[in-house]
C-alpha cells in the first residue's frame, strides 16, 4: 500500500524538473539529519525520502540518469541505516543533495 505521502507528491512529482526533483529528496534527508535524537520523526524523513526516490525513478524522463539517482538512493538506505560499506554519511549526501536546490532555486529566480 502507498503512503499518503506518495499518493500526494505522485500528482506534482511529474511537473518538477530533475533538480526539482532531487532538492525535494535533499529536503527530506536534511530532515534526517535534523531528526537523530527523534526516532519517530527520523524514520518519517528517510521514508519520505525514500517516496521521493522511488517517484524520480519511476520518471520516464530521467531514463539516461537510472544509474545516479539509484545509486544516490542506495547510499542513502545504508547512510539511514547506520552501514559504512560505502563510507558515506548522510551529512555527506545533504551536501549532494543541496547542489540541485540551488540550481533549482536559481534556475525558477532567473525565470521570475
Amino acid at each position: 500500500m502507498f503512503s499518503e505521502h506518495l499518493k500526494q507528491a505522485a500528482e506534482s512529482w511529474p511537473k518538477f524538473s530533475l533538480e526539482e526533483q532531487l532538492g525535494n529528496i535533499g529536503s527530506e534527508v536534511s530532515r534526517t539529519i535534523r531528526a537523530k535524537g527523534d526516532p519517530d520523526y527520523y524514520w518519517g524523513a528517510v521514508c519520505r525520502a525514500l517516496d521521493l526516490f522511488y517517484l524520480t525513478i519511476m520518471d520516464p524522463r530521467w531514463k539516461g540518469r537510472l544509474r545516479e539517482i539509484c545509486l544516490a538512493k542506495e547510499l542513502f538506505c545504508a547512510a539511514a541505516l547506520g552501514n559504512n560499506e560505502f563510507k558515506t554519511s548522510v551529512e555527506d549526501l545533504d551536501k549532494y543533495f543541496t547542489y540541485f536546490a540551488l540550481i533549482a532555486r536559481a534556475r525558477a529566480r532567473a525565470k521570475a
